[in-house]
């Protein structure tokens, strides 16, 4: 079970979505774990991945509390890797984020000849997480699936804003805020990229992926329909 389970969208629009997941089980193998969680994040950055992140401090891009108006023009949007991977210091569950299906494959074949004896969780489409398995040699051990929204769905945002927030999946990323993303892109106050960024800060575990979120807004952005 994973709260990227319940990510908006059909299984085609998860081309450019692949979350890898490291964890340990409480009690069973968790007495040395943390350099463990630690190697599995320092191995993904040569797979070029979108976002690191762990559950406790965030991912490679993160709020401030030094913040003023000037803020919006010229804030740093590097991705900081380095400050994910140096900054785990508690058992959690980590996470990589890549864009890309052959990235994911990579780094889960690198994943299982390292044998961290971690638990390792693939959250994309069912097909894109057999296709990795198959690639590293493995069978799925098992699938999860979102049963969807139930109850009076017409309260609901519409889909270009629930493809966007639903990406952290604790809901940290409001459904206003990804709307007024929507609206700065329109307006051509903000690139895809730059309006991706702010939504990506407020994952609180590190598992947007602003790359996906980027395309997302482009399209509507155009006025493009959502995939249905």
């Amino acid at each position: 079970m994973t709260n990227t389970l319940h990510r908006f969208g059909p299984s085609q629009s998860f081309a450019d979505d692949y979350i890898v997941f490291a964890m340990c089980s409480r009690g069973k193998n968790d007495g040395d774990a943390l350099p463990k969680l630690r190697q599995f994040l320092e191995m993904a950055v040569p797979f070029k991945p979108v976002n690191l992140g762990d559950a406790i401090h965030g991912g490679a891009l993160r709020p401030s509390r030094e913040m003023n108006p000037l803020s919006h023009w010229n804030r740093d949007a590097t991705i900081d890797f380095k400050t994910v991977i140096d900054g785990l210091d508690a058992l959690t569950t980590v996470a990589a984020v890549f864009d890309n299906r052959v990235a994911a494959e990579d780094f889960v074949k690198a994943i299982k000849q390292a044998d961290l004896g971690l638990s390792i969780n693939i959250s994309t489409s069912v097909d894109g997480a057999e296709q990795c398995c198959f690639a590293a040699g493995i069978p799925r051990h098992s699938v999860g699936y979102s049963l969807g929204f139930e109850g009076k769905t017409e309260k609901l945002p519409n889909a270009d804003v629930m493809l966007l927030s639903t990406m952290c999946g604790h809901g940290m990323v409001s459904h206003s805020l990804a709307k007024k993303m929507i609206d700065w892109v329109k307006e051509g106050r903000r690139t895809p990229e730059q309006a991706a960024g702010y939504l990506t800060r407020f994952c609180s575990c590190g598992v947007f992926n602003p790359a996906r979120a980027a395309r997302l807004l482009e399209q509507a952005a155009r006025g493009g329909s959502p995939p249905s």
